[in-house]
């Protein structure tokens, strides 16, 4: 059975920074698509990151996070990370992992990803 689960939340103050972590069971994702989404109270699911777990680690992220999130890999450990600096109110949602289960297919649609965790809360506060 896969999981995945997502630690590092918390609340910071603004313009502080949070590492999240996304640990990989059940499945080995080296060959897959993986990413960070989150949402907001009232809002929808939206995409933050992703990374090709395989190759070069190609990476993708919102225009809003740009600059400020790194979202990285550790194929040996099946574990993802969601560096967040520069964080500000805006950035205040559930941020959730998730974890595409076609290989070497690529998208940032959460709809088309097959594996979720349960989220973590991420506060910031002004």
């Amino acid at each position: 059975q896969v999981q995945l689960v997502e630690s590092g939340g918390g609340l910071v103050q603004a313009g502080g920074s949070l590492r999240l972590s996304c640990a990989a069971s059940g499945h080995t994702f080296s060959t897959n698509a993986m990413g960070w989404f989150r949402q907001a109270p009232g809002k929808e699911r939206d995409f933050v990151a992703a990374i090709r777990n395989w190759s070069i680690g190609r990476t993708s992220y919102a225009d809003s996070v740009k600059g400020r999130f790194t979202i990285s890999r550790d194929n040996a450990k099946n574990m993802v990370y969601l560096q967040m600096n520069s964080l500000n109110p805006e950035d205040t949602a559930v941020y959730y992992c998730a974890a595409e289960s076609r290989p070497y297919y690529y998208t940032s649609l959460p709809d088309e990803y097959d594996y979720w965790g349960q989220g973590t809360q991420v506060t910031v506060s002004s």
